[in-house]
């Protein structure tokens, strides 16, 4: 499985059109940008992911032989377009905001300059991967703002809709400042920090809970965080407290235990303590299970002693809200500003930049949308990516993205960091609107 390949992972539209642009001798230069057109309820700021696979995947653009084979098979398409296409690579210029951005609606976070026919081809699979990781590391970010000093690992690979998305939510809940993932595939492609406790089989499988302790312990010397909840959770406690010397003896410290049912903050607090009474503070809780910000901010505000947390349903699926009022649209051509005027979705035309305001204290004040051409004094958050079809620069590090990410978290007005519904001002420059007011009269 590889997540940049696929040019026929697009819709049948995209190729329709391409023969359409071709009959009609259409060549010229096509802008278009992906954007938010409006925010979902419950969520007051959207972070950029996906930019680094959406690089891959225009990077790899092309037909194979036996793609084109099967699209002549179709009887669709010409063999002047497909001998075209046999051609075909991605040969434009891309603009984006760098992953770990926060941006709001009518910003564009990716913008692409190339011949139509490549600009057109790539919207599908663009739009799928900068939606999916984007939709990810914005609900990831609510659980870091909700708990940032807490270890928070990535458990939702088994629950996630298809290899491919619970590959990426990995990575974008990493992005946005997860500790790490259970998914062993991030940590070998994405060099993600891997985290993994037991199963519940695992202790099923023993005829003595504590027999089952020493076993694993004994086979994971150096990560030993035992999984408690399977019978009796504070029963449990009490047995890593006994079996807690005759490992020491062995060399073996116990790390941690992990409560994955039931009222997670009771069993926490009766938890603690009766390791503490063993002597064993320095043995971490984790805690698993239906997890997501709101319950992490429940269970922080009821002071339960937790010292990180495996999530993953509802973070991996983004539970709550699983879907971004998200496109793809052309911006200019031939050199001419477009717009789309459709009810509840018109677009502002022409080549864009965002340039972004903050205040005395290094918080974010407000933005302004306006036209490439038109500079603004505020902090600029497009760049170039991609030029002639090739990066322009090496892909950042994690620390670099992670940093980012973590710093416009940081940078968050307080009401948006409460992660309620609070709006940001966002500013249609008069160039901007000028330039729609223009592009109106004449069409």
């Amino acid at each position: 499985m590889n997540p940049a390949s696929g040019v026929l992972l697009t819709d049948l539209y995209q190729l329709t059109m391409l023969q359409g642009y071709h009959d009609a001798g259409m060549d010229d230069t096509a802008v278009f940008e992906f954007f938010v057109r409006r925010l979902r309820p419950g969520r007051g700021f959207l972070m950029a992911a996906g930019l680094e696979q959406a690089l891959e995947f225009l990077e790899q653009l092309c037909f194979t032989s036996a793609e084109l084979e099967w699209l002549a098979s179709t009887r669709r398409f010409s063999p002047a377009l497909l001998a075209a296409l046999e051609k075909l690579r991605f040969t434009g210029d891309v603009h984006a905001m760098p992953e770990g951005t926060v941006f709001f609606p009518d910003e564009p976070i990716l913008r692409v300059t190339a011949p139509i026919a490549e600009a057109q081809l790539v919207e599908t699979r663009l739009i799928n991967l900068l939606h999916f990781q984007t939709l990810i590391a914005s609900k990831a970010a609510r659980t870091v703002l909700t708990a940032p000093e807490k270890l928070l690992v990535d458990f939702g690979l088994r629950r996630a809709h298809g290899a491919e998305a619970g590959l990426l939510a990995a990575r974008a809940s990493y992005l946005a400042g997860f500790s790490g993932t259970s998914t062993v595939l991030a940590g070998q492609r994405f060099g993600i920090p891997l985290y993994g406790t037991m199963a519940h089989s695992f202790i099923q499988a023993h005829d003595d809970e504590s027999l089952a302790f020493e076993h694993f312990a004994h086979a994971q010397p150096d990560n030993v965080v035992l999984l408690i909840d399977t019978w009796d959770t504070e029963a449990a406690a009490r047995k890593v407290v006994a079996l807690a010397p005759r490992l020491a003896a062995a060399g073996i410290h116990i790390q941690g235990v992990r409560i994955d049912s039931g009222d997670l903050a009771g069993h926490a607090r009766q938890v603690r303590a009766i390791l503490d009474r063993g002597g064993l503070h320095d043995t971490v809780i984790f805690a698993s299970g239906d997890l997501d910000e709101t319950v992490l901010r429940d269970l922080l505000a009821a002071g339960a002693p937790i010292d990180g947390f495996g999530v993953g349903t509802k973070v991996d699926t983004s539970g709550d809200q699983p879907w971004l009022d998200c496109a793809y649209k052309l911006q200019e051509y031939a050199g001419r500003a477009r717009r789309k005027r459709s009810e509840g979705k018109a677009t502002w035309p022409g080549r864009k930049q965002v340039y972004r305001y903050f205040d005395a204290q290094g918080r974010m004040l407000r933005d302004v949308v306006t036209l490439e051409s038109d500079p603004q004094s505020g902090e600029p958050l497009l760049a170039p990516v991609m030029r002639g079809g090739k990066r322009l620069a090496i892909s950042p590090s994690w620390d670099e993205i992670r940093r980012h990410a973590s710093d416009n978290l940081t940078r968050l007005p307080e009401p948006l960091r409460r992660l309620g519904e609070a709006s940001y001002p966002v500013e249609i420059s008069p160039a901007l609107l000028a330039l729609a007011a223009q592009v109106d009269q004449h069409s």
